[in-house]
C-alpha cells in the first residue's frame, strides 16, 4: 500500500495510542519529541515499545520519532524502541547527509542486536527547522537506501530566525515558510524519496486543512501529516488518485511497454520518462 496518511500520537498517551490502533491512517508516527516533556522521556520510550510489540507485525506502518541528535537523547530512544522492531525511524532537526548516516550507522547495530533484517528500518528525516538546515537543504543531495521520506516543520524555524507568524491574514503561509516548503519538496524529488507535507495545527479548521491538502498535492507531494484523527479521511481522498489518474497513469505505462523506448506517444501528444516516473507514482509502483 501507498503512505499517503502519517497520524502522529503521543509516545506517552497510552489512551491516544490504543485508539490509535483504530485510524484509517496509512502511518503512525509515535512522537517522543515535541508532544512528550523532559520529565516523561524515559518512560514514553517503554510505552512505545510496549504498545508496537503489543500491536504486532502487519497494519500500520509504524515509525518513531526520536529526539534530535543535539539533545543527547537520540541514542537512548534508537535503542529502546529498536527492541519492538519498527518500520521506520522519523529523525528531527536533521542537519543533512551526515546526520542520515549517524542514524543508519546507529540503526546498523540495532537490527544486528536485535535479530532485524539488515536495512529493513527505515528512515524519515525533518530537514527545515533551522534557517541552516533550509539553506544546507537547498544546497546538497541527501541520499541512502534506508531514507525513505523527507518532511519539513515550521514552528522550530518560526522561533529560530524569529517570525511572530508564519501565516498572512488570509492564511497564506509567509514567504519563508513557503520556501521551506518548496526546498523539501524539490530535496525530495532531488534525492529520489517521498515528499511529505508537514502538518496543519489548527485542527478544528477542517476547511481549511482541506485546502491545504489539495494545495500540497497540487505541488507534487505524496503525503502528509495530521495531528488529529479527524483530519485523516481528508488525507486519504485528497491525496487518492483519481479514477481519471489511475487511468492515464495506466496507458502511460502501457505505452511505454509497448514501444521500449526512451519516449512514448498517447493520444497524440509525445511523452518521456517523467511521465512514466509519475505515472508509476500514481499508480504506487
Amino acid at each position: 500500500m501507498y503512505i499517503r496518511s502519517y497520524l502522529f500520537v503521543p509516545g506517552d498517551d497510552q489512551r491516544k495510542l490504543d485508539r490509535s490502533t483504530e485510524s484509517p491512517a496509512h502511518a503512525l508516527i509515535y512522537d517522543l519529541e515535541d508532544a512528550v516533556g523532559p520529565d516523561r522521556k524515559a518512560a514514553a520510550r517503554a510505552t512505545v515499545r510496549d504498545h508496537i510489540e503489543a500491536c504486532g507485525p502487519g497494519g500500520h506502518f509504524r515509525v518513531v520519532r526520536i529526539n534530535g541528535f543535539g539533545t543527547g537523547l537520540a541514542p537512548t530512544d534508537v535503542a529502546a524502541v529498536m527492541q519492538a522492531k519498527p518500520d521506520a525511524i522519523l529523525l528531527p532537526k536533521c542537519n543533512g547527509q551526515e546526520d542520515v548516516d549517524r542514524l543508519s550507522d546507529m540503526l546498523d547495530v540495532m537490527e544486528e542486536r536485535e535479530g532485524i533484517e539488515y536495512g529493513r528500518t527505515c528512515i524519515l528525516a525533518l530537514i527545515t527547522e533551522t534557517a541552516d538546515h533550509v539553506l544546507r537543504s537547498s544546497a546538497s543531495r541527501i541520499l541512502h537506501p534506508r531514507l525513505k521520506a523527507l518532511t519539513w516543520g515550521s514552528e522550530d524555524l518560526s522561533a529560530d530566525i524569529g517570525a511572530v507568524a508564519k501565516t498572512a491574514p488570509d492564511g497564506t503561509l509567509d514567504d519563508t515558510f513557503r520556501y521551506a516548503r518548496v526546498v523539501c519538496l524539490l530535496r525530495a524529488t532531488a534525492s529520489g524519496v517521498i515528499p511529505l507535507d508537514t502538518v496543519y495545527p489548527d485542527f478544528r479548521d477542517l476547511a481549511g486543512f482541506e485546502a491545504e491538502c489539495v494545495t500540497a498535492k497540487r505541488m507534487g507531494f505524496r503525503a502528509k501529516c495530521a495531528i488529529h484523527p479527524d483530519q485523516v479521511e481528508i488525507i486519504n481522498r485528497v491525496f487518492e488518485p483519481s479514477a481519471a489518474e489511475l487511468e492515464w497513469a495506466r496507458k502511460v505505462v502501457a505505452a511505454f511497454a509497448a514501444g521500449k523506448r526512451g519516449v512514448a506517444q498517447m493520444d497524440g501528444k509525445m511523452l518521456d520518462r517523467p511521465h512514466l516516473r509519475l505515472a508509476k507514482q500514481l499508480l504506487g509502483l
